[in-house]
């Protein structure tokens, strides 16, 4: 009996694009659950190289996944601990800030009659901290569901790392043990953990040298701002630049227009040494990814996972991109996003060739 007729390849593709709406829509619906898997995924990809050191020297499996997993949730209580304790010393000296904000405004009122500019229906006391410090706290997570989304993500990360040495043998089954599909595999995953690894080291030091400088200059939840900075740095382009908003609000409100202007002078001082210099040495490549693509996968997941999505917006694209470069279905999407070279070896330059005009992916 002949076999029923294939299918055209254009109405394959329309089949493949209205299932990936579909998904779309469904990821969107479960956000909650897709947050904490990706979560998760990214902990794992930053953890489990020390993972594979442990168990390299000989410590068991389960015992070298428990230390990591210790380590990497005594970090992240501790960054919770450094947000909440900031925010809550923000919020008991509002009345300080009211006072210092009245101050620059009464100023910035009588600058502006100077030049013939009518401010009457405005008044210093128009603006309540208060209220906004209120806002912020009705829409922020509580503690109790912030400690059970941290517990989620903990033993989720957990498991994957258990999972994660068995996931080769598991590829060569799929593929039918084909050498070049593990290999091809195997490099893709490597330059995922790469650059998740170098992304989170130059957010580190970008986050610790831009809190010690307000911390120094004596700006207002100094800590607060450099751990805002580590987080939202994993946001191209306009992540630093939100995360440098209310530093520069409270330097301004603490000692006028120039110290406003010192903190403008030091973000983009320390994002062109960190993005540059120091992102190029903690790379073995870059990872030059066309700026459309990132600013577009910024604003998808953002609008599917909401702002954990904008953080992780780039290693998520990267997962997709990975995915289709291994699948012969949808390998052409890489072609035309024009991302195709990001997972062959040619691309592993030395660092002294590197190009100076192409920036990094933030």
């Amino acid at each position: 009996m002949a076999g029923a007729p294939a299918l055209p390849r254009s109405f394959s593709i329309i089949f493949l694009l209205a299932a990936v709406v579909f998904l779309i829509i469904g990821i969107q619906a479960i956000s909650y659950l897709v947050t904490i898997v990706v979560v998760a995924l990214i902990l794992a990809m930053l953890t489990y190289p020390a993972t594979k050191a442990l168990r390299s020297k000989g410590l068991p499996e389960i015992a070298a996944v428990g230390a990591v997993t210790v380590a990497a949730c005594i970090a992240v209580m501790l960054i919770c601990y450094l947000i909440f304790f900031s925010f809550e010393r923000l919020v008991s000296d509002l009345p300080l800030y009211q006072q210092e904000l009245t101050t620059r405004l009464s100023e910035l009122l009588i600058l502006l009659e100077r030049f013939g500019i009518s401010t009457v229906p405005f008044s210093p006391s128009s603006i309540d901290l208060q209220r906004f410090a209120g806002i912020l706290s009705s829409s922020a997570m509580s503690v109790a569901d912030l400690l059970l989304y941290l517990f989620f993500i903990a033993v989720t990360t957990i498991f994957m790392l258990l999972e994660a040495p068995k996931v080769p043998d598991r590829i060569r089954k799929v593929t039918g043990n084909r050498s070049e599909s593990v290999a091809a595999f195997s490099h893709m995953s490597r330059f995922m953990i790469e650059f998740v690894i170098v992304r989170t080291e130059a957010n580190l030091v970008h986050g610790f040298l831009f809190g010690a400088f307000l911390w120094v200059m004596g700006v207002h939840a100094a800590v607060l701002w450099g751990v805002l900075t580590f987080l939202l740095a994993y946001i191209p382009y306009i992540g630093l630049i939100v995360a440098a908003l209310p530093a520069i609000f409270f330097a301004w409100l603490q000692f006028g227009l120039w110290g406003a202007v010192a903190v403008v002078a030091a973000v983009v001082l320390l994002n062109a040494l960190v993005e540059n210099p120091i992102f190029a040495h903690f790379a073995s490549r870059r990872f030059e990814i066309p700026a459309l693509v990132v600013i577009l996968s910024v604003i998808f997941w953002g609008w599917t996972l909401g702002v954990a999505g904008m953080i992780f917006a780039v290693p998520l694209t990267l997962i997709v991109l990975m995915i289709a470069g291994f699948s012969d279905d949808w390998v052409w999407v890489n072609t035309i996003l024009g991302v195709d070279h990001l997972f062959t070896e040619e691309r592993k330059i030395p660092a002294e060739s590197r190009e100076a005009d192409t920036p990094p992916v933030g």
